[in-house]
């Protein structure tokens, strides 16, 4: 038995008794910095402690919050008004795959002291490397959007229209400048605040969710029955929409930066071992609590509003006399909800506290979801163009850039034209994965970056078989939403579009494939361009 722990939570192996100087010793210190939290560690990595996982809580749940951004919940309650519960379960794979990424993601961290955008920097050559780096803040940049998109519509609900669009998207320039001053207070205070965000958003939808009591018995057999009774094009659209929301690219690369901030002794492979084993619990917890708020969001709008029309709703907004009855034409058309909507619909069919309830979600979830971009967009600049900006700046630029198209669209157009950039965005979002997924994949199957930590052949083939569904989804995302478009034009443009894609994500996978090659046929390593990690030589694989 371990004497320094509670013997109520503590699992070791008989026999074996860890030292006396097992303890954890911290120093807080900023992200900003990415100066990094000291830890010593038992000698017996088999012995789980809960105050090791708390010292190393904090990373996953700032990774998750990129699982609640404003995208997501819209993502998640047009599948429940268009799907009811039958698309939980894709909900739950895209979580698990999500996960079994984010390990890879920290994996790659820990093992090498690098994250993801830096290692490319080190591995690729200069061209791939800027496209790569380019498609990276696309996606961020889409991401910033959204969350802007969010708390605009959240602003104009609190205020009962009193605030516009235009002016709320304004407000969130402002908004930025609290993340700078938190960030000035050191680590644990941060990290505290995204886990306020976070309860926010559990208490706020948890709330509508006790409120409108879904059918457990359906829930639970829409999340662990793979089958869609009775879909068709528009549930299967919407299943491809729930993975392209939930698994992020720009995530993957700050969830690799995040776990530098605990130090751990790379010299020796125990400590990395139980780094990466306290990562991987944290992650999972993190994502099982973001998994149940989407799952909320889900119930929500499958009890309360799958199958009901336009001319239902309209009847009980006018009953209510809610002042958004005009946004639901009196026709017999299925109901079609975005989350500027979603809360209206909540507010006449359960009281206006509903609707007050669900705004105040959305903006924690724009909120939270800012703070992370910012990050995002920081590691991705330093690690890929070795250009270090202050995070003032990082943020005003990534700001700049999502407001502009965001604030033309508030001033000159309604809000479902605002809530309908969403859709372009999750398309948008989507089609940038496979610039983490390979990298990351490749990386962490390489000896040469890993040791003995490498990807054994379970997780190359299973990384494979996910890029390859991504690829097939993102093609599939791609021709849906172009031919609504209606546009010979941009049908060409895409066309064209569409090859240089396939084109640069195939010049990756190549590297990738002739990286396992050379290592299965006992082929020497060239030598990087940048030198290796801890000494260790690096091994170029992209000579074509």
């Amino acid at each position: 038995m371990c004497s320094h722990l509670c013997p109520l939570f503590l699992s070791c192996n008989a026999g074996e008794v860890p030292p006396e100087n097992g303890d954890i010793q911290a120093t807080h210190t900023h992200y900003s910095s990415m100066h990094t939290k000291t830890y010593s560690t038992s000698k017996d990595e088999t012995c789980f402690s809960f105050r090791k996982l708390w010292a190393f809580t904090g990373p996953g749940f700032l990774m998750s919050i990129a699982y609640l951004d404003p995208g997501n919940i819209e993502s998640d309650l047009q599948s429940g008004a268009k799907a009811g519960f039958k698309l939980l379960w894709v909900l739950l794979g895209a979580t698990i795959i999500g996960l079994l990424l984010q390990r890879l993601a920290a994996r790659l961290g820990v093992v090498t002291g690098m994250h993801l955008a830096e290692v490319c920097n080190r591995q690729y050559p200069t061209v791939p490397r800027i496209i790569l780096w380019l498609m990276v803040e696309l996606a961020i940049i889409g991401s910033d959007m959204q969350e802007v998109i969010g708390c605009a519509i959240a602003f104009n609900l609190l205020s009962v229209g009193r605030i516009p669009l235009w002016a709320g998207v304004l407000i969130t320039i402002f908004d930025t400048f609290v993340f700078l001053f938190l960030d000035k207070y050191g680590l644990r205070r941060l990290e505290a605040f995204f886990g306020f965000l976070i309860t926010i958003m559990a208490l706020t939808f948890g709330y509508e969710y006790v409120t409108v009591k879904p059918d457990q018995g359906q829930l639970l057999k829409g999340m662990f029955l793979p089958y869609c009774e009775g879909c068709g094009p528009v549930q299967l659209e919407q299943a491809v929409g729930i993975v392209g929301a939930v698994i992020m690219p720009h995530n993957i690369y700050l969830h690799s930066a995040l776990v530098k901030s605990r130090q751990v002794d790379r010299t020796k492979p125990r400590e990395v071992k139980e780094a990466n084993k306290y990562y991987f619990i944290e992650s999972t917890i993190a994502l099982f609590v973001s998994f149940l708020i989407n799952v909320f969001v889900v119930a929500v709008f499958a009890e309360g509003f799958y199958g009901r029309t336009n001319l239902d709703v309209h009847n009980v907004c006018n009953h209510s006399g809610s002042p958004h009855t005009h946004l639901f034409p009196q026709d017999n058309n299925t109901l079609q909800v975005d989350i500027y909507k979603g809360g209206v619909v909540l507010g006449c069919f359960f009281g206006p506290v509903a609707l007050y309830i669900w705004a105040v979600g959305i903006l924690a979830a724009g909120q939270s979801s800012t703070m992370t971009g910012t990050y995002s967009g920081q590691f991705v600049m330093e690690g890929f163009l070795n250009l270090r900006w202050s995070r003032f700046a990082r943020v005003l630029l990534t700001r700049s850039v999502a407001i502009v198209p965001t604030l033309l669209v508030a001033v000159f157009q309604d809000v479902q034209h605002l809530t309908g950039m969403n859709d372009f965005l999750n398309v948008l979002q989507s089609m940038q994965l496979p610039f983490a997924l390979i990298p990351i994949l490749t990386f962490t199957s390489l000896p040469s970056l890993m040791s003995e930590f490498t990807n054994g052949l379970f997780w190359k083939i299973g990384g494979g078989i996910v890029i390859l569904v991504v690829c097939a989804i993102n093609m599939y995302f791609v021709v849906v939403y172009v031919t609504g478009l209606n546009s010979v034009w941009l049908y060409v443009l895409a066309a064209l579009l569409s090859v240089a894609y396939l084109c640069f994500v195939g010049y990756l996978v190549s590297g990738d494939l002739a990286a396992h090659f050379q290592r299965a046929l006992g082929l020497p390593s060239l030598q990087g361009r940048r030198g290796g990690v801890a000494g260790q030589p690096t091994t170029l694989f992209l000579m074509l």
